[in-house]
């Protein structure tokens, strides 16, 4: 996975930038971390971390205020491709998970994924994708794993990070891969 540049695609609305102010603060076989701050600010969300686990599918952010306090953990459902002109370019497929700090989740945007699909703007395999990693992310949250995958983030703002090869797999393993 070529990192040297990434870029984020979304379907609505219809964009692709690069992400060249993201920090990358840690490069792995299987993962990225970063740390960011807002595109377009807003009152509320400040800055943030990401776990970019592109084999998977799935992007899982902390959402941070400016005081530095969690507002959410908010989960991406992704794909992602080489950029011709060199790194990748993460897309967006539209559905999200949010996991709020007293535990809450809900599913966001399954209706824009609907409407994506229906305008023609995402084939037929991206969003039966997208509704499978959604699945695997919901089951990794009905188990109690996704503690693990929040333990990555917090780690990694503590200058902690995972093995090299750390995998989605390794990192939900009841061994220790970090």
């Amino acid at each position: 996975m070529d990192v040297s540049r990434i870029f984020r695609k979304r379907f609505f609305p219809k964009e692709c930038i690069e992400l060249s102010g993201d920090e990358k603060l840690f490069i792995g076989e299987h993962l990225l971390i970063t740390s960011w701050k807002t595109l377009r600010p807003k009152r509320e969300l400040a800055m943030g971390m990401s776990l970019y686990l592109p084999e998977d599918g799935l992007k899982i952010s902390r959402f941070l205020r400016a005081d530095g306090t969690l507002m959410y953990w908010y989960c991406d459902i992704i794909a992602a491709e080489p950029n011709e002109g060199g790194g990748t370019i993460f897309t967006d497929l539209c559905v999200d998970v949010v996991v709020y700090p007293d535990g809450e989740m809900q599913v966001w945007d399954l209706g824009e994924a609907g409407d994506v699909f229906a305008r023609g703007d995402m084939p037929a395999e991206l969003l039966a994708d997208a509704l499978k990693k959604t699945d695997r992310l919901l089951r990794i949250l009905y188990r109690g794993s996704f503690g693990k995958l929040q333990k990555v983030l917090t780690d990694a703002e503590k200058g902690v990070f995972p093995s090299a090869d750390a995998t989605l797999a390794s990192i939900l393993s009841d061994g220790e891969s970090h």
